[in-house]
């Protein structure tokens, strides 16, 4: 559009120019005028130009002007899209991480835990410590039969445990509490044979003592209580069996 304005103003110019001579020559204009319409021409035309001009850098400035709304318009969408990933990217984060930690505390609940039963360093699964601490449970709260059938339960599922000892004598304690004297005997006599290091295993005799007692087997009695005391001098059920002793003189 501007070149063609210009090529218009162009060709006036050179009309003029070739006019001027001509009509001198009729008379019409002399030299100074033909210069004055000339450079009046220009005038005018450089006044065109400049609107042209203005015109032109007025249209440019407005399509920046749109491409730089423009692009700020998206600039602020991408800025709203990253902040959302962001967001969803942190919370996920946090999701796994409360899941690890909910896994790993899960996995450590089924992980054997080491733990110190009557002076031993034992590992215990969390169902064993369950088994034993239900039945135990049973056994104070009244339920001896109850109590002697859960501690069985217990030795066959766990024959390894570390509660084995204990279970082994709260399985002869509950039978005597349901005065089965000798299935308390046979199973009190399996804590003596076969953990005889426990601590339990001085009380398991004191037990199989009273359950001689309570048969009336006097001798019996008499023996087993001698034999605690030889074997586990230093023990609190050593100083009952002494005093039991001298109560069967």
């Amino acid at each position: 559009m501007r070149t063609l304005i210009r090529s218009a103003l162009a060709l006036a110019v050179t009309a003029a120019a070739l006019a001027a001579p001509l009509q001198a020559h009729a008379g019409l204009f002399d030299d100074d005028e033909a210069r004055r319409a000339i450079l009046d021409i220009r005038a005018r035309i450089d006044a065109v130009n400049a609107r042209v001009d203005g015109k032109a850098d007025k249209t440019t400035s407005l399509d920046l002007a749109s491409q730089n709304e423009q692009l700020r318009g998206e600039i602020a969408r991408l800025r709203g899209q990253i902040e959302v990933l962001n967001n969803e990217l942190a919370n996920e984060q946090r999701r796994q991480k409360d899941f690890y930690a909910d896994l790993d505390g899960r996995l450590r609940k089924l992980e054997p835990q080491r733990m110190t039963v009557d002076g031993r360093e034992v590992d215990v699964q969390q169902s064993e410590q369950q088994s034993y601490d239900a039945a135990l449970a049973q056994f104070k709260g009244g339920d001896y039969k109850g109590a002697g059938q859960s501690f069985s339960s217990f030795l066959r599922s766990y024959p390894q445990s570390g509660y084995a000892a204990s279970a082994q004598y709260w399985l002869g304690n509950a039978l005597y509490a349901e005065r089965d004297y000798r299935g308390a005997i046979a199973a009190q006599q399996v804590v003596v044979s076969r953990y005889a290091d426990n601590p339990k295993a001085p009380d398991a005799m004191l037990n199989i003592a009273s359950c001689y007692t309570e048969l009336k087997d006097k001798a019996a009695a008499k023996k087993t209580l001698e034999t605690l005391i030889a074997q586990y001098p230093d023990s609190n059920a050593a100083q009952t069996a002494r005093q039991r002793l001298v109560a069967l003189k």
